[in-house]
């Protein structure tokens, strides 16, 4: 099954800028497949894998000739895994300013190599982009408006990877995918000194989607220090396998706003680090995983619609909370994440802010806000 991306387009119209195009994303998300799509489009076109050990040698401290004649006549390459390439930024830079006609797109499975690399000798010669795993949206586009409704229980339980939707056994591919690919990034970083730590809070984290995070906590379980664990958070967000909510504090007084939530870009891989993967009305977590995917699908949301978008949760010192606000310039909207409720309580709000609406997500309406 062939997925329509929708941030190709988007893509493509930045190629015109001339400046260097960056893809983020995690490993099997499907940057190589979108990237190796746009070249075909393209005459004199080059794919270069930095899994190759040449490939890395080629764009490792050279000139700016040497890279120009590995290239071989193209003039729109791609630099797959670029995050390989030590100091990637300066010959990215080299390349850019010497060889102006030359349109690159560079993809990267970890933004705190590539971004920490690019974000200096690319200033303002870049565009970044980040790939999520397959929207709900693209995926009801290709298997059609019905089978992707009767179907949505199934991808919150197994996740938005493509190789996981078009596997036989997608119980083993998100394991697969979990175990071989998604930690391999982190767990090659000099800082990460015990893996097996890192491993035990990305657990810790997945038993944990819809609450408050404490570090302190996590610490305390891990048997590290609070800065390890606020180290290795980042680390997990940096290489696309979590991100976090923070509160929303317009009035401090009343509002908790010591913690965060977080919660993962694939509920597949969620459950496939506590090992759980059963129908969500057997399961006690059902409300929190649901609400874990309907957030990471806003995200994607947002990237196709193009809006520049903040997500907060908003929880009260007696427990009145709202599940994701979403900031825009001039507005709030809220929503409140119920996988067979037809009903919420919203007075606590409606009291704080009047004038927006809480909206109620549930399985029969969630296609609506996707």
């Amino acid at each position: 099954m062939i997925f329509k991306r929708y941030i190709k387009s988007k893509i493509e119209e930045a190629l015109t800028s001339k400046k260097v195009i960056i893809v983020y994303g995690a490993r099997q998300v499907g940057k190589t497949t979108l990237v190796k799509e746009i070249l075909e489009e393209k005459q004199n076109s080059a794919y270069f894998s930095c899994d190759e050990p040449d490939v890395v040698e080629a764009f490792t401290q050279k000139t700016s000739v040497d890279m120009k004649a590995f290239l071989r006549g193209a003039t729109t390459i791609v630099i797959d895994e670029a995050q390989r390439v030590k100091n990637i930024g300066i010959s990215l830079k080299l390349l850019h300013d010497t060889y102006p006609e030359l349109t690159i797109i560079a993809t990267g499975s970890s933004s705190f190599d590539l971004a920490n690399e690019t974000a200096e000798p690319l200033t303002g010669r870049n565009i970044p982009f980040t790939l999520y795993p397959i929207s709900f949206d693209e995926y009801k586009n290709t298997v059609d408006r019905l089978e992707a409704t009767r179907l949505l229980e199934y991808r919150i339980r197994f996740g938005m990877y493509p190789a996981v939707i078009n596997s036989d056994n997608p119980e083993q591919e998100i394991k697969l995918l979990a175990r071989d690919y998604l930690f391999k990034d982190v767990l090659r970083i000099d800082i990460v000194r015990k893996p097996i730590v890192i491993e035990k809070l990305a657990q810790l984290l997945a038993y944990q989607i819809g609450q408050e995070v404490s570090y302190n906590e996590l610490a305390q379980k891990l048997e590290v220090s609070r800065q390890t664990v606020m180290s290795y958070v980042r680390l997990l967000e940096q290489s696309f396998i979590i991100f976090r909510v923070p509160p929303l504090g317009k009035n401090p007084r009343n509002e908790i706003t010591r913690f965060e939530k977080i919660y993962f870009y694939d509920t597949g891989v969620r459950n496939a680090l506590i090992d759980n993967f059963d129908p969500l009305d057997n399961r006690f977590d059902k409300g929190a995983l649901f609400e874990n995917f309907f957030i990471a699908e806003r995200l994607k949301v947002y990237q196709r619609n193009g809006h520049d978008v903040r997500q907060y949760f908003w929880r009260t010192k007696d427990g009145s909370e709202v599940d994701l606000v979403e900031e825009t310039r001039d507005k709030l909207e809220a929503f409140e994440c119920k996988w067979n409720t037809d009903k919420i309580i919203t007075r606590a709000w409606n009291n704080a802010f009047p004038d927006v609406k809480v909206n109620l997500v549930n399985k029969k309406n969630i296609e609506g806000f996707l």
